[in-house]
């Protein structure tokens, strides 16, 4: 079996499953129980998604062995900077090196839109998120917002 990584409609089928599976396992870890399916619906409205899709930004999709198996979104923030957001590998896929090649596609698209800094915030209790941006080269940075749920600020030259 292998990964490969895509840019993919955010607003398709397969980016919508990606995106829900996402929301719940942050949204569940968050509150300590599984999200509701009203709770995870209210959570995807207005999230700023449209957002992942040229000109202002982009959604990729890893497929392992053809299956969607992890997402991420890149938001330009600026001319020399993005965000990078919804980062996210189904749990039966991790440890397997796809969330490195996610990152890279990431990457290569940033640099296709002349990106030169990646930044992002993340939560305390997403370790195997903060994980993968140190073993891939982000380092933590300052506070560069003042999100709700922002505690750990990391960023990444190009």
């Amino acid at each position: 079996m292998t990964w490969t990584v895509a840019p993919e409609p955010v607003e398709g089928r397969v980016a919508a499953l990606l995106r829900r599976d996402y929301y719940d396992e942050v949204a569940s870890r968050y509150w300590g129980r599984p999200a509701t399916a009203a709770e995870i619906d209210e959570g995807l409205r207005d999230d700023g998604a449209e957002r992942l899709a040229s000109p202002t930004g982009e959604f990729l999709v890893g497929r392992y062995g053809g299956r969607p198996a992890s997402c991420a979104g890149l938001r330009l923030v600026d001319g020399a900077t993005a965000e990078l957001t919804r980062v996210y590998v189904r749990p039966e896929f991790r440890s397997s090196g796809g969330g490195g090649l996610l990152l890279a596609g990431v990457e290569n698209a940033a640099r296709a839109y002349g990106v030169r800094r990646i930044r992002l915030d993340t939560r305390a209790d997403l370790v195997e998120a903060r994980g993968l941006y140190a073993k891939h080269g982000y380092r933590e940075v300052p506070a560069f917002n003042r999100g709700p749920y922002a505690e750990h600020w990391f960023a990444k030259e190009l």
